[in-house]
């Protein structure tokens, strides 16, 4: 008999929207009411009886040799890395933390190759945020400023600017909304104003803003970024003139030029409009509880990426302890990977020096394809494609269970305002937090 299961909430982007609902049958999921183009495919892929992949060197086994196996890996590393977490949960997320604790390793999220800027220049500078909901309710005014909301995160407009919401009963014809990129997109598209900005030129266009708003006299003959004084003055007028406007800011700000400071400089520009309106940003984080690895790291370690425990204490360098600049410097002897999907962002050097190295890798069932789907992002560990067209085959692979489908937990929005996961299959897979403890159990009974 089919069953529906209301307000589940979708892990595959950092909206994380709750209002899900679904239909399973025979064990599978046969609808997805809601769902985006790009998650209805990934759920109607999932099954509660995915076969459990467990090997070792290739070769099958059963979980409790794989754990064993991965512990004696672990336990004779010097430099162990533990990577990922940005497909994980609360629980499995502070597993890995533990874990590392225990073997005095570093531990990295997804976060380092993609908005880390972001983070550095929060640390810095701070930041004048607020929920989605918060954005819904009282925003007239979105800038999404190098982000593609539409190919990204499908439903972003819908919930956060075509919703009606307490001061903007008519939803989306009660804001305004302004897309800043180099180029023309299905955003744009969308958007009442679109303002083209020269590659590589966002934080000399955001600079020239602040100064306008400050009133610090610029030529008038001057170009900035590809707009005259003219186009900025009206954008300048537009953003201190709404009575609440929201900056969301994506990849496009942080993948080019000095990217801490240009993110830096969008979150001074935020605070300046302060002194005229009331004004937010907000990150377009992209995987789906990035920002709950981001948060159990923080409240874990005291920071949020990139922290090395091997004096016995946490120390946190950016750069220097990031899962990308270890594996170049061939500074690790051994990896488990908390999810697959981060290891295509890392360059061709890391990825070859990961094939290298004992891989303890812990990932999603195969989906099954018995409905048609365009792509899903759950791959295999033991068939990831690198960037550097090789294959990583992972010493010890371990199928996990997936939290909001065959496992409850929590994830954290792109807000940071955590969202609980519940189960809608059942499912014998172990949780990665379950074989993160079981390793960790193992390691101290052989070194008690």
């Amino acid at each position: 008999m089919s069953r529906i299961i209301e307000d589940v909430a979708c892990t595959l982007c950092g909206c994380v929207c709750d209002d899900l609902n679904i239909t399973t049958q025979g064990g599978r999921i046969v609808a997805a009411e809601h769902a985006c183009p790009m998650a209805e495919p990934w759920f109607l892929k999932q099954a509660g009886n995915a076969a459990a992949v467990t090997r070792f060197e290739g070769k099958p086994a059963t979980l409790e040799q794989a754990i064993l196996h991965a512990a004696d890996i672990l336990r004779n590393s010097r430099a162990p890395l533990i990577y990922g977490l940005s497909r994980s949960s609360t629980p499995g997320q502070r597993a890995a933390v533990r874990l590392a604790d225990q073997l005095g390793a570093t531990i990295d999220t997804t976060a380092s190759t993609c908005h880390a800027p972001s983070i550095v220049a929060l640390q810095t500078v701070g930041e004048s945020t607020s929920s989605l909901g918060e954005v819904r309710n009282r925003a007239d005014l979105v800038v999404y400023w190098g982000a593609n909301p539409v190919v990204s995160h499908p439903r972003h407009l819908e919930r956060c600017v075509d919703a009606p919401g307490m001061f903007a009963p008519r939803g989306r014809a009660d804001r305004r909304v302004v897309v800043v990129d180099v180029q023309e997109t299905a955003s744009s598209e969308l958007a009442d104003d679109y303002i083209e900005v020269a590659p590589g030129s966002d934080f000399e266009v955001i600079w020239a803003l602040r100064a306008i708003l400050n009133n610090t006299p610029l030529r008038r003959e001057a170009n900035f970024g590809g707009l005259s004084l003219e186009k900025l003055e009206w954008l300048a007028d537009v953003l201190q003139s709404c009575r609440y406007g929201v900056f969301f800011f994506g990849l496009g700000l942080t993948n080019q030029g000095v990217a801490h400071a240009n993110v830096e400089s969008l979150l001074r520009l935020t605070t300046d409009l302060n002194a005229h309106t009331r004004f937010t940003a907000r990150r377009m984080r992209v995987p789906g509880d990035v920002a709950g690895a981001d948060s159990v790291l923080c409240w874990q370690t005291g920071f949020p990426f990139s922290v090395n425990l091997s004096r016995g204490f946490p120390r946190y360098s950016p750069g220097e302890y990031s899962a990308n600049t270890l594996l170049e410097r061939e500074e690790v002897d051994a990896v488990v990977l908390v999810g697959s999907e981060g290891v295509e962002k890392l360059s061709p050097q890391a990825q070859e020096q990961l094939r290298t190295l004992p891989c303890i890798a812990l990932d999603y069932p195969q989906p099954q394809d018995a409905f048609p789907a365009t792509a899903c992002s759950a791959t295999p560990c033991s068939a990831t494609t690198l960037r550097s067209e090789t294959t990583l085959s992972p010493t010890v692979q371990i199928t996990t269970a997936v939290y909001g489908i065959h496992r409850a937990g929590t994830a954290y929005r792109m807000d940071e305002i955590p969202i609980p996961l519940r189960p809608v299959l059942t499912s014998t897979l172990p949780s990665d937090e379950e074989v993160l403890n079981a390793i960790g159990r193992a390691i101290r009974q052989h070194n008690p």
